[in-house]
């Protein structure tokens, strides 16, 4: 018989529906369940696309022995850490600082009275690798429970106050940070820099897009083309790697290994959204095709397998596949050469060229079969007298497309299909972006529809933002990065078509930050002063695999402070990065996107307004290169605007004129692409 998590929406809570552990979700009736039978509370949290959760759930939570002792002896929660990033958060803190390591799955022993006062991450199903079995663990607590309940709950109280002592210190208010945190940023990144195979750190090696983009910002600034080669070395490795998908486009969550082969297979929304942009981006700068390739085909598989007839993008695939990880993705050579018969003049030759560009061999790279990779380049890999004809990339092309279709045939992995706002916020931003990037009006379709959807889909009658959407049930309160993360796509969205929709619609987001999500001290919590009573109200400042939401708060703020001229804007971003100068320069990994507010704002940042009736060339000559600290508005010369730019500002004789400000002075009017382009250098 089903438990409760059979009437959540969360596909991850839906996969433990059926086991015999007696279920709760987060919220009340657990804990009131726990303080009225007097048990302590075992909270796991997951999420659907992690290997190791659905090894522990196999092993642990399907098995009857194990939840008859759970079920005895505790009150089992189970929460979705993509669903609810302020629990994950809490309780994250506390592993860390029982163990000093945490991850998912994440395994917490908790007062009722939510307290934290024991826990890990994954335990097997027996003793193993140093590791107590689950079973062991549960054993252990029961008999602390019953024996020793004053130091049990003593502990968790003294814990709890430590974790709650510590995230008030977080991101307060200090003297603004000076552009020399910049540099020492620069230098930091640089010392740790893996020159060998790009990126930073062994294994495993995850792609650190915000730091990349921060980077390019230096390299913009300061015309240092060694900051540009740790760019450029990195985003190749990636992109000839296992890591990224040869075959159907998109990156892997991160590589196992130092080499970027070897991939954890598994593809999240906030990777590729990310990713896609820095490639734009890498695009705009060098020129290299080779970018914008990857950075199309990233956004051409989020488009073909994680959007929804809705316009909502999907959370994640999963790594596993008929019962093995990465089983979708990898090859036999038997299996390439069957793939191309049938579909080819010369399936044995076709399968060899592409077997030597993408390093396919008998023995394999991973557990006897093959990751793709770029093993050579394609112009040499194939006969001599294949490239003499010319022909060599159009047959890989062929190829790599008969693959992707025998591909699609086997058992895919499951998709987790809920809507979260803040992610769809960071792919909003992608689509809009590249569609004026790249002239693509079928990405600006994508992201008109995702703006649209969430607008009126994922908010409250209140038009307040929710955190999550399935099966047409929003659900959740929205948190700081939900109203960050899609603010800023708002904005890029604005910028593509200049739509004032947009731009209210961003503003409206902006200013649900300042009146529910302000510290007094400085920055922003990442909870609504309305939000359920937690065991502390969270205020996550690093950046992860995500840009934080108040380091893109900072951002849109101190945009919306340009646009509009409103101080109450860009005194909250300075205020928000003034407290963080400390840890951007002793820690560039992990306040990557702090950095890259902290760039906008000391630049100072550049603002054209283009008025009159034919914008676009003007605007394609803005649009040819990346600007990352420029803000653009335009408008036909009879439209009303709020936005401040455009205040004293008209066509001059009839003809689209141009208004470029820098540097707290503004540049004579232009009614030509060649003028501007001399004012933009």
């Amino acid at each position: 018989m089903p438990n409760r998590l059979a009437s959540e929406t969360s596909p991850y809570l839906r996969q433990h529906a059926n086991n015999p552990v007696d279920w709760f979700p987060w919220g009340d009736e657990a804990f009131e369940k726990a303080r009225r039978e007097d048990k302590p509370v075992f909270l796991s949290v997951g999420y659907s696309a992690c290997h190791w959760c659905h090894v522990m759930a196999h092993e642990s939570f399907e098995d009857e022995a194990t939840a008859k002792l759970m079920n005895g002896h505790f009150v089992a929660v189970k929460v979705d850490r993509e669903e609810r990033p302020d629990v994950d958060a809490i309780y994250m803190k506390a592993v860390q600082a029982m163990t000093e390591h945490g991850g998912w799955p994440m395994s917490v022993f908790l007062t009722p009275d939510r307290e934290p006062f024991y826990g890990g991450t994954y335990y097997p199903d027996t003793p193993r690798h140093g590791m107590p079995s689950f079973t062991q663990v549960l054993e252990r607590i029961t008999e602390l429970w019953q024996t020793q309940r004053d130091e049990v709950v003593g502990a968790g109280a003294r814990l709890s106050a430590v974790l709650a002592q510590h995230r008030a210190a977080a991101g307060t208010s200090g003297a603004p940070p000076s552009r020399d945190v910049l540099d020492s940023a620069v230098r930091g990144l640089r010392r740790t820099f893996d020159r060998r195979y790009g990126g930073w750190g062994g294994a495993p090696k995850f792609p650190q897009p915000a730091v990349l983009e921060f980077l390019l910002r230096r390299h913009l600034a300061t015309g240092d083309t060694s900051i540009l080669m740790m760019v450029t070395q990195t985003l190749d490795a990636m992109a000839r790697g296992g890591i990224y998908d040869q075959l159907g486009g998109g990156f892997h969550r991160y590589a196992t290994d130092a080499i970027w082969l070897v991939p954890h297979f598994e593809k999240m929304l906030y990777d590729n959204a990310q990713l896609a942009r820095v490639y734009l981006h890498a695009w705009q700068v060098t020129g290299d095709t080779f970018y914008r390739r990857i950075a199309e085909e990233t956004l051409d598989y989020v488009a073909r397998e994680m959007l929804d007839a809705h316009g909502g993008f999907y959370s994640a695939q999963d790594a596993d596949s008929e019962g093995e990880e990465g089983r979708f993705f990898v090859w036999r050579p038997d299996e390439i050469v069957a793939a191309l018969h049938g579909h080819s003049a010369d399936p044995e030759g076709d399968a060899q060229l592409l077997m030597s560009t993408y390093g396919v061999t008998e023995r394999g790279n991973f557990e006897g079969a093959n990751i793709l990779y770029a093993a050579k380049s394609i112009a040499g890999a194939g006969p001599e007298s294949a490239r003499e004809s010319g022909d060599v990339e159009t047959r890989m092309r062929v190829t790599r497309a008969t693959l992707l279709e025998a591909r699609n045939r086997r058992v895919k992995p499951g998709t987790d299909d809920k809507v979260l706002v803040g992610w769809n916020g960071l792919m909003l931003t992608a689509f809009a972006e590249a569609s004026r990037a790249l002239g693509r009006e079928d990405y600006l379709n994508i992201a008109e529809m995702n703006a649209e959807f969430v607008l009126s889909q994922m908010r409250d009658p209140h038009g307040r933002l929710r955190r999550t959407w399935k099966d047409d049930q929003p659900r959740l309160n929205g948190y700081l990065e939900d109203y960050a993360h899609y603010a800023e796509g708002l904005l890029e969205l604005y910028q593509s078509t200049f739509d004032p929709a947009w731009f209210d619609a961003a503003a409206g987001l902006a200013d649900e930050i300042l009146a529910h999500f302000s510290d007094p001290a400085g920055g922003f919590f990442d909870t609504s002063d309305d939000h359920e009573e937690l065991l502390f109200r969270p205020k996550e400042t690093q950046d992860g695999a995500m840009p934080s939401g108040g380091s893109v708060a900072a951002m849109v703020l101190a945009k919306l402070g340009e646009y509009t001229g409103e101080s109450r804007y860009s005194e909250a971003a300075l205020a928000a990065v003034a407290g963080m100068g400390e840890q951007m320069a002793q820690a560039p990994l992990g306040f990557a996107a702090w950095l890259s507010a902290l760039d906008f704002i000391v630049s100072p940042p550049s603002e054209l307004a283009i008025v009159g009736p034919d914008p676009l060339p003007m605007l394609a000559l803005v649009r040819v290169t990346y600007r990352p600290n420029l803000v653009v508005a335009a408008k036909a010369r009879d439209e009303a605007s709020g936005i401040s730019l455009f205040e004293g500002r008209d066509s001059i004789g009839g003809s689209t004129t141009a208004y470029l400000c820098r540097h707290f002075a503004c540049e004579r009017p232009v009614t030509t692409p060649a003028e501007l382009g001399d004012l933009l250098g």
